[in-house]
């Protein structure tokens, strides 16, 4: 499905992080659409390193890009080599920069700060001299425990939400400017669907739920999941907002998410009804409390009008589009 007016065939798109989840799905998105689309794949892709809380460096995966047609450079947005060559050897149209590190739990806040913050300003400096439209990745993680979900409300409570304010500020820095692009920052809410599986333990709970109760487990709940609820989206939803960034009303930053709260409990409740398996369900401490958002919802009437961007999906629609994938995960990557 296509959603805006541009052509992008014969465009020049950068995506970074395109091993990922949302930038392996941009990736898709223009190949099944575009076809004679000019699409450049960038990702550090994962190797054995970790962090200090054990997780890989990189959840980029060759496998979520199986099919892909265009071309892959691996490379990290922190090594200034590659920067160079990516503003002296092409000259994109649109960049779609979603490459980050985005595991809440990391401890490295200068990694954290190089590769969220100051890579993402070299990667503008870039689009301003190719003239290319920005679409980058924020987050929800910007707001923390503020109670209003709007931009101007955020309240990050992590060093990663921290970092993505960072970005806005940069942002608003170079609008302020008058940059003759335009230059979109999208508040993701909390994403589920395909291609997620390789982030591992930072996939969404709703593929480890799924596959907790196709091993046949009682899924594990936070005490009191009833009462935790946040804005879940599906990738659809999230693509359809990249595309109706590239020609916006106005630039800024803006929220991508349903603008409905909804519990864990529910996400448990429908996978068992799609799947058919009632394991019941076992509630355990809340160990992440002081970090840990109890409640998000977001406030997407700007990114009605100044995007035309609406979620087309409801928590029940999105799931019941992610059974069979859910499905061939569980038999070909986790059995």
């Amino acid at each position: 499905m296509k959603y805006n007016n541009i052509d992008f065939n014969n465009k020049n798109i950068l995506i970074t992080g395109a091993a990922g989840f949302i930038g392996s799905s941009l990736c898709f998105y223009f190949q099944n659409n575009y076809p004679k689309a000019n699409i450049i794949a960038l990702d550090s892709f994962r190797n054995s390193e970790t962090f200090s809380n054990g997780n890989l460096k990189s959840f980029g995966h060759f496998k979520n890009l199986l099919g892909f047609k265009g071309q892959v450079i691996s490379g990290n947005i922190n090594d200034k080599e590659l920067i160079k060559d990516l503003e002296e050897n092409f000259n994109f149209d649109y960049i779609f920069h979603q490459a980050a590190i985005s595991d809440t739990t990391v401890q490295e806040q200068d990694l954290m700060i190089q590769t969220n913050v100051n890579a993402y300003e070299d990667l503008l400096k870039i689009a301003i001299k190719h003239k290319a439209n920005m679409i980058y990745a924020s987050s929800a993680a910007t707001y923390g425990d503020s109670n209003r979900f709007e931009v101007g409300y955020e309240q990050p409570n992590n060093a990663y939400g921290f970092s993505k304010v960072m970005m806005d500020n940069i942002t608003y820095k170079y609008l302020k400017q008058g940059v003759d692009i335009s230059i979109v920052g999208l508040k993701y809410f909390n994403v589920y669907g395909p291609r997620e599986f390789f982030k591992n333990k930072t996939a969404s709970m709703v593929v480890q739920f799924a596959h907790q109760i196709l091993k046949g487990l009682t899924p594990k709940l936070f005490e009191g999941s009833d009462k935790i609820l946040r804005d879940f989206i599906y990738i659809e939803d999230i693509i359809q907002a990249n595309i109706k960034a590239c020609s916006p009303k106005k630039s800024g930053i803006y929220n991508v998410g349903t603008g409905y709260a909804r519990s864990f409990e529910d996400i448990v409740n429908i996978l068992q009804k799609e799947l058919e398996i009632d394991n019941g369900k076992e509630y355990i401490p809340n160990p992440y409390i002081g970090s840990y958002q109890f409640f998000t919802q977001a406030n997407i009437e700007t990114s009605k009008e100044n995007l035309g961007y609406e979620a087309k999906y409801s928590m029940e629609e999105g799931i019941k589009a992610y059974i069979p994938e859910i499905k061939r995960l569980f038999k070909e990557e986790v059995k």
